[in-house]
């Protein structure tokens, strides 16, 4: 396409000197920005770089400050506007949390939203619903709760639940986060017959790969202001995107900060190896089984990955070791060698483990200062609610400045970007120096270069300290080095498989199917 047939298309929206505003913030000031008909853009920055928020105005949810926001096609606006994105996904679990409440305080009238009725709910056409649901392979889901659902499941009903109104414009923030291989491929496949068949697209997404074919045109976010705009071609070029990756180089040369053994790691705890047993573990909801007599160790000098498709019960097994899933109770589990529910306090157990999990993420939606959720892990608490130490604070600050965002310490979490948010969590997880850290996709939501940060210090915190890793991911390359046993789970079974620690252990394949 050349630049003068590039220019057919009439404009559909326009932003002339635009700035926007979230809380005291200012972002993306003096921004110009033209879609044209026919044109499917890419938003690409990096964490905290303000695209999330661009593509909120775009959608109307953020107000500009300065300048004019124009909508020449009345379509393009309201209803016609498909959203998706982790903001979209808090909103409906707070709105159905208070739905919970009313229910609660109403004699439990009623029953929770299941991801079915959520997309009849919305004016949904019987056809067009089954339609997706057929594309995005979603029968399974659709009589369970919203709560019950995997991160990834609750972002494909986010995504049907997007189409089912023929937007004119659909934007899809971070689509495939949370996504296996393979639904990453499907949501590609689907996205690019969308753009072939009329529907114009906004991708806003931090990894260059993720840039899918039919993608025209890119915008590109650097040093807080838009940096280029215009075709794929001209703006994804090796001398740009070289540019792009090392705008903030991660603090990979810094010393971890000092993790201490906490005082109530005793001798006595140590007189067993064991630090999560599962015996002939099943998990069903209804005639759906998630796992049946499921058998695993993990023993203190190992670090285990957990990888498998959305809905194979990742979420689930640490549900069981976190004791959020209640099923645990009805199982043999054992955590340092004691069974769930045989006299230890959940806060015994709280104490000895760290976690991030993009269920936290979405839990902790208070607007207290970032520092504040660092210096929260040591309580194992939602928010701030105890005095800190002074050495508390100063480990707190330690990890801000480790992770290279000092500059956040004070700013509400609410208002962070979600990579700035996994970052945060990430500290509040180690703080405490855990025996054992479950890391459920831990680099979700970040950019090149906080990835790179992110998996260096577990890498680090696994084959120097005294921590343990359970860690979670759906991208092969971020099987990090330490990695010595791989718990492979997928709906018909699972297979445990022993690695040599190293660069050059064999690789898992994640898509090859598991035997029991």
């Amino acid at each position: 396409m050349d630049h003068k047939s590039e220019q057919i298309g009439k404009p559909l929206i326009t932003l002339d000197g635009i700035s926007l505003r979230i809380g005291d913030t200012m972002l993306l000031p003096g921004t110009s920005w033209e879609i044209r008909e026919g044109e499917n853009w890419a938003i690409l920055g990096s964490n905290g770089s303000g695209k999330s928020a661009l593509a909120r105005a775009i959608k109307g949810d953020i107000p500009h400050v300065r300048g004019k926001l124009l909508r020449h096609d009345p379509e393009a606006a309201g209803t016609r506007i498909g959203y998706v994105a982790f903001e979209l996904q808090e909103e409906i679990l707070l709105r159905e949390d208070r739905n919970e409440e009313a229910r609660f305080f109403g004699g439990n009238k009623g029953h929770a939203l299941t991801a079915g009725e959520m997309l009849l709910r919305d004016d949904g056409n019987p056809t067009i619903i089954d339609r997706l649901v057929k594309l995005l392979g979603l029968y399974p889901l659709l009589e369970h709760g919203l709560r019950t659902l995997s991160n990834g499941e609750f972002r494909k009903i986010l995504i049907a639940r997007a189409l089912l109104r023929s937007p004119k414009l659909l934007i899809l923030d971070d689509p495939f986060a949370g996504l296996d291989v393979g639904s990453r491929e499907l949501l590609a496949a689907t996205v690019t017959d969308l753009m072939n068949h009329g529907t114009q697209m906004i991708l806003v997404t931090q990894r260059i790969e993720e840039v899918i074919p039919g993608i025209s045109h890119v915008l590109l976010i650097q040093g807080g202001r838009v940096a280029r705009t215009g075709r794929r071609s001209d703006v994804i070029t090796p001398e740009q995107m070289k540019s792009f990756q090392s705008e903030r180089k991660p603090a990979l040369e810094k010393r971890l900060p000092a993790l201490p053994l906490p005082a109530e790691r005793t001798t006595t705890d140590a007189t067993t190896d064991l630090l999560v047993e599962m015996k002939h573990v099943t998990v069903a909801y209804g005639d759906l089984a998630v796992f049946e007599r499921l058998d695993w160790t993990v023993r203190r000098g190992e670090n285990w990955a957990v990888v498998g498709p959305n809905g194979s019960g990742k979420t689930t097994l640490l549900g069981m070791i976190t004791g959020d899933n209640l099923q645990a109770y009805a199982n043999e589990v054992y955590l340092f060698g004691k069974k769930r529910g045989e006299g230890e306090s959940i806060w015994d157990i709280r104490r000895r483990l760290g976690v991030v999990s993009p269920e936290l993420q979405l839990q902790y939606r208070y607007p207290i200062p970032a520092r504040e959720v660092i210096i929260s892990g040591f309580f194992d608490s939602i928010g701030l609610y105890r005095t800190a130490t002074k050495e508390q604070a100063a480990l707190a600050d330690q990890w801000l400045e480790f992770l290279g965002v000092t500059d956040k310490a004070h700013r509400p979490f609410n208002r962070l970007s979600y990579g700035e948010k996994r970052l945060m969590l990430i500290a509040r997880a180690m703080v405490k120096s855990p025996e054992l850290l479950i890391l459920d996709e831990p680099c979700q939501g970040l950019d090149q270069s906080n990835r790179k940060m992110v998996l260096a210090l577990m890498q680090s915190i696994g084959s120097e300290g005294s921590t343990d890793l359970i860690y979670i991911t759906h991208h092969q390359e971020e099987l990090i080095p330490c990695i010595t046993h791989v718990l492979k789970l997928q709906k018909a079974g699972y297979e445990v498989i022993q690695c040599a620690a190293g660069p050059d252990r064999p690789e898992v394949n994640f898509l090859q199917k598991a035997a029991r």
